[in-house]
């Protein structure tokens, strides 16, 4: 697998891994353990992409590889054309039980393989583009016919838009308004109406009358916004949203209130989308396994709970990667090792291989994780981090330089997470060979 990795996603995977971050791209190349998973996802984008909608939750503890493994399917998801988004979840910016606000996070970190977030603009500009292309294709005017073209792409575009403008009228009028700017070359009140459909607020008063459309956006809307946003994916090109609300654990800290409306909205939500309400969509939320069995998280409303409920046996090879909901199993010293083994075939030095052996990945990773209470799960951050940034850079620019003779694991609490931190043990200790 590394074999086919890029230079330049070689690059971006080491330096993301010196900062101690998610790579961007080129997770393939790191997946550890994920293969069990690849037949039954694959599955549902293929469903997905058959105007099907999918939700998926994904449980571990921290260090078990959720943000890699959402990150993971979105590549995969990525190279079948669909559209991705990933918001984080949390009491003060993004609130669950507030979708308007969801939304608006969700537009603004909307990518695609070929755009990066905001994607939306694009999005957009190719959904006009196919309904011209469309309408040509169908052969009853020509290019050179302006007002003819102009008049049977409005046409076929309140066809397409004949579902939403039911349900949600400012949106399929927002969209009107947008393409008769773009027509006028007026890029100014363009933009502005493509804020308005990313449920950006203080859009000026004057922009939403010239399109008939008033007022902001509020959570009910805001669920209706996303399903002329899903029709408009797919008319542009792009089969289907993957869209994962990480961190979802972070209900339990917020007042009860607030935690009982986002539950409920979160029920709302897996309803629609087995209902068919949402047509194109992927959704996957991640969560501890505090959240999902706890009594401060889907175990207090009991119709989430019951839609959610998963038996997972004593082995994890027997779960049932086709279930609601799926089990990582976090990191052993094993897959650490091996973990470590592709960031070094990644890393492409001839005497970085030779130099840093298995061997001392493995005395690594067990010198990392004994830093941290032995806890090997909340290990894998800090030891790749360790593993690029202090040892295999070092090895690359030094020939002098021993890793077994030079160099002594050190960990500093301003360097670590909070759950690091809560497992950091007190005295710095070197590597004893």
């Amino acid at each position: 697998m590394t074999a086919d990795v890029s230079a330049r996603r070689r690059r971006d995977i080491v330096d993301a891994l010196r900062r101690g971050v998610v790579p961007a791209n080129g997770l393939d190349a790191l997946a550890v353990g994920l293969d069990r998973f690849v037949t039954a996802l694959d599955e549902d984008l293929d469903r997905v992409a058959g105007a099907g909608s999918v939700f998926k939750a994904v449980r571990g503890e921290y260090g078990a590889g959720k943000t890699f493994f959402t990150r993971w399917l979105g590549e995969r998801a990525k190279r079948r054309g669909f559209a991705v988004a990933e918001v984080q979840i949390s009491e003060l910016e993004t609130p669950l039980h507030r979708m308007e606000t969801v939304y608006r996070r969700l537009v603004e970190q909307l990518s695609t393989e070929q755009f990066p977030p905001s994607a939306l603009r694009p999005v957009l500009d190719n959904w006009i583009f196919a309904l011209e292309e469309d309408v040509l294709a169908a052969g009853r005017v020509t290019e050179e016919d302006a007002e003819a073209l102009d008049r049977a792409v409005g046409e076929l575009l309140e066809t397409r838009l004949a579902d939403i403008s039911r349900s949600t009228p400012a949106f399929a009028a927002a969209l009107r308004g947008y393409r008769t700017a773009l027509a006028d070359g007026d890029d100014v009140t363009a933009g502005s109406l493509a804020a308005w459909l990313g449920g950006q607020p203080h859009v000026a008063a004057a922009t939403r009358r010239a399109a008939g459309v008033k007022g902001d956006l509020d959570h009910f809307g805001a669920l209706n916004f996303l399903r002329g946003l899903l029709t408009v994916l797919r008319d542009s090109g792009h089969p289907g949203l993957l869209l994962v609300l990480d961190e979802v654990e972070t209900l339990q800290r917020v007042r009860a209130d607030a935690r009982d409306k986002a539950l409920n909205a979160l029920r709302q939500l897996v309803d629609d989308i087995y209902a068919g309400r949402f047509p194109g969509l992927f959704l996957v939320i991640t969560g501890t396994p505090a959240f999902f069995d706890g009594p401060q998280g889907v175990q207090r409303l009991a119709p989430l709970a019951q839609r959610l409920a998963t038996d997972f046996g004593p082995e994890i090879r027997w779960d049932n990667p086709r279930a609601m909901q799926l089990r990582l199993p976090g990191f052993t010293e094993e897959s650490l090792i091996q973990l470590g083994v592709r960031v070094r075939e990644i890393y492409g030095r001839e005497q970085v291989s030779r130099r840093v052996d298995d061997g001392y990945l493995g005395e690594l990773a067990r010198a990392v994780a004994g830093r941290l209470g032995g806890q090997v799960g909340v290990a894998p951050r800090v030891y790749l981090k360790k593993l690029v940034a202090e040892v295999l850079d070092r090895v690359d620019q030094f020939p002098e330089w021993d890793p077994r003779q030079h160099y002594g694991l050190t960990l500093r609490p301003d360097e670590l997470t909070e759950v690091e931190r809560n497992a950091f043990a007190a005295d710095d200790v070197e590597l004893s060979l």
